[in-house]
């Protein structure tokens, strides 16, 4: 397998979007060699889910697109990104508005560092930012495949 392997995609900033980027990169870890029937693969899908509706729900139509970025770093790092054209970072929120929404964060926090992974957010060029994952691929190869 190469050093580095990558996929990309761009999509309208729409819900409907959400299901095609967690399908795209669904479809781009079992083409790298990742089961779809895992806890792993399940766990990937959810954090693509949040991310994807946060590009979505709280860039206020000020990003009419958002990019789905994949890539493996040498079989040892899975590395997700989502990035759209809205400068505002992700926030936690209180307490009390999380009741509704605002608890994608907090559990994509979670969900990472359940496996040892990392998450960070890095500007564009362009103004927007760029939220990325990433967990160790031994976390998704140690898991018994079919």
């Amino acid at each position: 397998m190469a050093d580095h392997q990558e996929a990309s995609v761009t999509l309208p900033s729409d819900p409907a979007s959400v299901s095609a980027a967690r399908r795209y990169v669904s479809e781009v870890l079992t083409d790298w060699g990742l089961p779809g029937e895992t806890e792993t693969a399940d766990t990937i899908r959810l954090i693509v889910s949040e991310l994807a509706t946060n590009a979505v729900q709280h860039t206020f139509g000020l990003s009419p697109t958002f990019t789905v970025d994949v890539r493996l770093e040498r079989d040892e790092w899975l590395c997700i990104g989502v990035t759209d054209s809205h400068p505002r970072r992700p926030q936690r929120l209180p307490a009390a508005v999380q009741q509704d929404n605002g608890r994608g964060m907090v559990i994509i926090r979670w969900l990472i560092g359940e496996c040892g992974g990392r998450l960070h957010v890095d500007p564009t060029p362009e103004g927007g930012k760029t939220v990325w994952i990433a967990m160790p691929w031994s976390a998704a190869e140690t898991e018994p495949s079919q």
